[in-house]
């Protein structure tokens, strides 16, 4: 087993331990994780420096907490040390040439280098990869439950998603519309959770993963729209059941110019009568105004 299989794996245990909020055995798992050399790139790909602050979060133990520390100390010092050779690289280069093409080169390279050479504050990281971030508790609260709902199964693996980075794009977005973490922003995060972690819909949760449905359309779609196959044929066959009943309780009345609308003062009109009450008492009549569809009921 490679490397970033054997931190693939640990970082899966220490998730499922941070689900069930016991985190028996976790000591033994940061051990092992202080054995392996770690690469940025594992680091990066298997997310393991979030599982272990979660478990550091939720242990009481001082032991899991020292050691887990003592990881995330460290790979945070590979993420400063990629960042500095970024910042190297992008640093810009001016061209002595007074030509067009020389000026548009010297240019691009400037703006990939102000780019490049502002990354986070390192005092801002709270997950890995470090960008983007936010200070906010609750934001950083909906983007580890968009999360989690993103790695109901194993389809993100298989995609090779980022999904914190994903989730953070959705949060993102919907932050933008309602401007600020209330109850509607609440309400719309919870159903997004809620219709990606259902068993029941898997292929709205892979599009998402595909990129068939991006973070700005997960982000406005409503109910309806995130409903499983199943779910959209159930509402249309009763959408369909409804529009019949309402079409044959037209058809069915009886016609008569007895009656005159209150709203377009029209003699044109259809009644049923129902026994709504007991035998002795009588009928209800109901009226249904053929011009204006205006309905009404007497006893």
């Amino acid at each position: 087993m490679s490397s970033q299989q054997e931190v693939e794996r640990i970082s899966k245990k220490l998730e499922k331990m941070v689900h069930k909020k016991k985190t028996d055995g976790a000591l033994d798992l940061l051990r092992e994780l202080t054995n392996i050399k770690m690469s940025l790139d594992t680091l990066q790909s298997t997310r393991v420096g979030m599982s272990v602050n979660a478990v550091r979060k939720q242990s009481s133990d001082e032991d899991v907490q020292t050691v887990a520390r003592g990881l995330i100390k460290s790979w945070k010092k590979l993420l400063e040390g990629k960042s500095e050779e970024k910042k190297k690289e992008g640093s810009p280069v001016r061209s002595s040439s007074t030509s067009k093409e020389s000026g548009c080169s010297e240019n691009s390279r400037k703006t990939s280098g102000e780019t490049r050479a502002n990354p986070a504050p390192p005092s801002q990281v709270t997950s890995f990869p470090p960008a983007p971030v936010t200070t906010d508790s609750v934001r950083n609260k909906c983007r580890e439950l968009l999360v989690a709902a993103l790695r109901t199964d194993d389809d993100h693996q298989s995609f090779g998603v980022d999904c914190q980075l994903l989730a953070a794009q959705i949060e993102e977005h919907i932050l933008c519309e309602f401007k600020s973490t209330d109850i509607k922003y609440k309400t719309r995060l919870r159903s997004r959770i809620s219709n990606l972690k259902d068993q029941k819909n898997p292929d709205l949760r892979r599009n998402v993963l595909r990129g068939n449905i991006s973070p700005l359309r997960i982000a406005n779609m409503s109910c309806e729209e995130m409903a499983s196959a199943e779910l959209k044929q159930i509402r249309e066959t009763l959408t369909k059941e409804s529009i019949r009943e309402h079409q044959l309780s037209k058809v069915g009345g009886t016609e008569t110019d007895m009656f005159i609308c209150s709203k377009c003062h029209g003699k044109s009109c259809t009644y049923t009568q129902v026994q709504t009450r007991s035998a002795d008492e009588p009928m209800t009549t109901f009226v249904l105004c053929n011009s204006c569809g205006n309905r009404w009921k007497f006893c």
